[in-house]
């Protein structure tokens, strides 16, 4: 029984906004038939504007229920109003029949083509989660396998070795101290990550000032990264954003320290913020070596490894932190991208100015 009332259910789903959109269609169908009428005297218009409303419910309505509805509000309107005798039913009308099997037909295959329309793309969305916590979980094991072996490696040669010297010890320690560290940064994005997780309707976003959270990202990133110069650029007059601040200051962490990090060469970071064409502009602009070519097409889904390095360890895993960024800007409705420049590369999301409720 509970099996059949949730098949009716997801069938014949009822909601307010559904309810609004029929009854708008509907409406504007009747005042459009009643302009006709008044501009015509013929009989025959009132069919096509009828099927041309059902045809709308169907499509921006979700399951069958609007859009039989429609189709029979539809065929009675026809009838009933503007369809000689007025304001009086006639069922003996020539191809009635026909009319009404008509509107249903095109209500049920336009529901029918919309919802596998609307399954499809809830199943290509969670395919696509799939894919990204598959890359995700691909990259934290070994995130933390290799710095956690570095750790116990170091701790051990501490303690089982009495005779080192305060200097070879302060090294092994000072090693154990950046390893954990970066497991720390690990846990921080998967924490990000768990927060806007399947249902990102959790996130609050409230108008922050943007300048603030640059700020505050910039001056973390100078306590690890000292020797590296950055330059901030903000509007002249204050600018507020919509945003969760510390999701958004967890991007700019992540993108400040890829551009120290796996720019190689990186000496200046200019970070900036601005507005253009209703959106808050964030970018991140470094002069390292800059991003291989093959690599820009999968940047941001969670694969890539940073393997060619000097050090040549490859635990430094860049693709984890900017699949984040680009879970955290789309769930707040935003776009990212990235590109070389002539000398570096830069790193640009957007977020819009409005405030939607996700």
């Amino acid at each position: 029984m509970h099996a059949k009332k949730s098949v009716i259910s997801q069938l014949f789903p009822f909601s307010w906004r559904d309810l609004l959109i029929s009854a708008g269609i509907l409406f504007c169908a009747v005042e459009l038939c009643i302009l006709l009428r008044m501009a015509n005297s013929s009989d025959g218009f009132a069919s096509p504007v009828f099927v041309l409303a059902v045809l709308m419910i169907s499509r921006l309505t979700t399951g069958y229920l609007f859009g039989l509805g429609a189709a029979v509000l539809g065929v009675v309107c026809t009838n009933f109003i503007f369809t000689y005798p007025y304001w009086a039913f006639d069922l003996t009308i020539s191809g009635y029949p026909l009319t009404f099997l008509t509107f249903l037909m095109v209500s049920i295959i336009t529901c029918t083509l919309t919802t596998q329309a609307k399954q499809q793309e809830r199943l290509r969305a969670e395919n696509e989660k799939e894919k990204m916590r598959a890359n995700l979980l691909r990259s934290v094991s070994h995130d933390i396998r290799t710095p956690l072996t570095s750790i116990v490696g170091s701790t051990s040669a501490v303690l089982d070795n009495p005779s080192l010297s305060e200097a070879e010890q302060r090294e092994l320690l000072e090693a154990v101290r950046g390893d954990a560290q970066w497991l720390i940064r690990v846990v921080e994005n998967l924490l990000s990550i768990t927060r806007i997780g399947e249902d990102q309707a959790h996130i609050t976003k409230e108008p922050e000032a943007a300048e603030e959270v640059l700020g505050e990202a910039v001056r973390k990133f100078r306590r690890r990264f000292p020797q590296i110069h950055v330059s901030v650029t903000v509007p002249e007059e204050l600018l507020l954003v919509p945003m969760d601040p510390i999701l958004i200051e967890q991007v700019l962490s992540n993108l400040l320290e890829n551009a120290a990090v796996h720019g190689e060469t990186t000496t200046e970071i200019h970070l900036s913020v601005y507005e253009e064409g209703g959106l808050a502009c964030f970018s991140v602009r470094d002069n390292g070596q800059g991003i291989p070519e093959k690599k820009l097409p999968t940047l941001f889904d969670g694969t890539l490894k940073h393997t060619d390095s000097s050090m040549g360890d490859g635990k430094r895993n860049m693709g984890l932190g900017l699949s984040v960024c680009l879970a955290i800007v789309r769930a707040h409705s935003g776009t990212m991208d990235a590109k070389n420049l002539e000398r570096g590369a830069e790193v640009l999301f957007r977020l819009p100015l409005h405030k939607e409720e996700l």
